[in-house]
């Protein structure tokens, strides 16, 4: 690669051409024509519902009844295969959508080490785990605001995978520390937790307390919804739980509860984004479908692509009177194949009304999660938490059955069974399905028809002007061949294994890089300064990576 000192860039070229199979609008009505693009700085949205299948969307649909605002924009589908399978995780589908390049298992933002899969570009033996721009750094760079939104904690693998580089996507300490020194404009999300040294769960190993970082930015710290929607600052940095949200079914349920949805997450971030005249860009993710259909959840599937689908109402309204926003919708890909029907309905399918299906679900309040959360320790409720999850008028054996599960997960999947198997619902599995995902865009340039994952990030740099290949070549030099080249002597200070520090020194300076953050500390003739970069350092566990202005301290 390039960005090893002379290698060819591999890369995403905004003027790259984006090859797409059309195949028309899918959508029961036409997609609406966005308006003629103006003179101005164009914005991207780039929005995932995470492990939702194309059954989960005709469910919620049905439970809905009526149609979805994603059904107005459907403009094809999206292949989700990783390096090495054709059934990916999120980091590496995230990657694949951020990066322009497909990566292995649990990674995050760098290259693969191993690619198997036969339609997959093969990457060098010298260039695995190198990381590789995000489109959240080619806007940054290009000058524009910058945020991610989601309802997990926002160091899960997708919103990491858009705004940070790790060897694996359970790095929390190093993703979040890596995002908070991106200074975005717009964080919003769960995730406390990871931002201390001192919370009870998920407690910074590196004893840096980044709540400090974080006033000391400038962000207007938020925790709560009415703390986020009357907030008029600029920069906007929202916790709202220590680790993920609630499900929205949950949210809506709960007497009281401070937490925005993601409608408001969205709106909020959209209109703090758009005060910047050089445009923008936002992620937004639907974190928990996915965690539902792990948990072959139907109400919390149908929950979270419902609350979803109202932040993609709001995104498409703004681009509407917009002219120069792109919205992306997709899912990272399938999970639990869920269907309307299973072996109940083998014979009788044809005849056998909707309300069949969606009756049952109706009568759930909450989703397993929440209604168990509702459990007393002595199990004296168990009747009325099953109830608050649709199973109403159970029977003896039903009862026994549940009883009869002393672990809660098992309970859990006890009661998710029953429902399912109340509402004619079938699963296949408890984990992702390698199945297409349909894609869904509005905006000028938008992509249509079957892609691949990766082109999404070539579509959303060629509608910002941002050349991602160019992009990687400037934030990311191996450090030590570049600081050898100028006869510097280097080494890196592993003596805190959570602090990790590349120092390069010749003759009366000295340079000390410090992993995930977007500063140098300089000491020249016994003078020391700071200095900012143009991008985090990255440090893969066995290398540094740095932006090309660090080198140039070294002049």
């Amino acid at each position: 690669m390039k960005n090893k000192l002379g290698k060819k860039a591999v890369g995403v070229s905004a003027a790259a051409a984006i090859a797409f199979t059309s195949f028309g609008v899918l959508a029961n009505t036409p997609a609406p024509e966005a308006k003629d693009m103006k003179d101005e700085p164009t914005n991207v949205i780039m929005m995932v519902k995470d492990g939702t299948s194309a059954g989960a969307i005709t469910l919620a649909r049905w439970y809905k009844g009526e149609s979805l605002a994603m059904d107005e924009i459907l403009v094809g589908g999206m292949r989700t295969h990783s390096a090495e399978s054709a059934i990916t995780d999120s980091a590496p589908a995230g990657t694949a959508m951020a990066t322009g390049h497909k990566t292995n298992d649990k990674v995050i933002g760098l290259l693969p080490e191993v690619v198997t899969s036969p339609v997959a570009e093969q990457v060098s033996p010298e260039d695995a785990l190198e990381p590789v721009a995000n489109i959240l750094e080619g806007a940054e760079l290009a000058g524009k605001s910058t945020g991610i939104i989601s309802t997990s904690e926002i160091q899960h693998a997708t919103p990491a995978a858009f705004s940070s580089h790790a060897p694996t996507r359970y790095d929390y300490d190093d993703i979040t520390e890596q995002q908070v020194y991106q200074d975005m404009e717009v964080v919003l999300g769960g995730g406390k937790n990871s931002l201390t040294p001192d919370s009870e769960e998920d407690a910074r190993q590196d004893g840096e307390n980044l709540l400090e970082v974080i006033g000391d930015n400038g962000y207007d710290f938020v925790e709560t919804k009415a703390e986020l929607m009357n907030s008029t600052a600029n920069k906007l940095w929202g916790a709202f739980a220590p680790a993920a949200l609630m499900y929205d079914f949950d949210r809506q349920a709960a007497s009281s509860t401070e937490e925005p949805s993601l409608a408001d997450m969205t709106s909020k971030g959209i209109e703090t984004l758009a005060k910047d005249e050089d445009g923008f860009f936002l992620f937004v993710e639907g974190s928990k479908v996915d965690w539902a259909a792990h948990a072959n959840d139907p109400i919390g599937i149908i929950s979270d692509v419902l609350a979803f689908d109202a932040a993609v109402a709001e995104a498409v309204e703004f681009a509407k009177e917009d002219g120069n926003t792109m919205v992306i919708v997709v899912s990272d890909h399938g999970n639990s194949g869920i269907t309307m029907g299973n072996s109940n309905t083998s014979g009788t399918y044809s005849s056998i009304p909707v309300s069949a299906y969606i009756d049952p679900l109706k009568k759930a309040e909450m989703t397993v999660e929440g209604a168990l959360s509702k459990l007393k320790a002595d199990r004296s409720n168990l009747v009325e938490v099953a109830a608050l999850y649709g199973l109403d008028d159970l029977t003896a054996e039903e009862l026994a059955l549940l009883k009869e599960q002393k672990d809660t997960r098992k309970l859990s999947d006890a009661m998710t069974d029953m429902l399912a198997e109340r509402a004619n619902l079938g699963f296949t599995t408890g984990g992702h399905t390698g199945e297409d995902v349909f894609l869904y865009a509005y905006g000028p340039s938008k992509p249509t028809g079957l892609v691949d994952n990766t082109a999404l990030a070539s579509a959303m740099a060629g509608h910002l002007g941002v050349n991602l290949a160019d992009v990687t070549d400037e934030l990311f030099v191996e450090a030590t061949e570049a600081f050898e080249q100028k006869g510097f002597a280097v080494r890196i200070d592993r003596t805190d294994a959570e602090n990790v520090v590349f120092i390069a020194e010749k003759g009366k300076i000295r340079i000390e890089l410090p992993e995930n953050k977007d500063v140098a500390y300089v000491t020249q003739n016994n003078k020391k300064y700071e200095k900012e970069l143009d991008g985090v350092t990255v440090f893969n566990g066995e290398e540094f990576f740095v932006s090309e202005n660090a080198l140039n301290m070294s002049k």
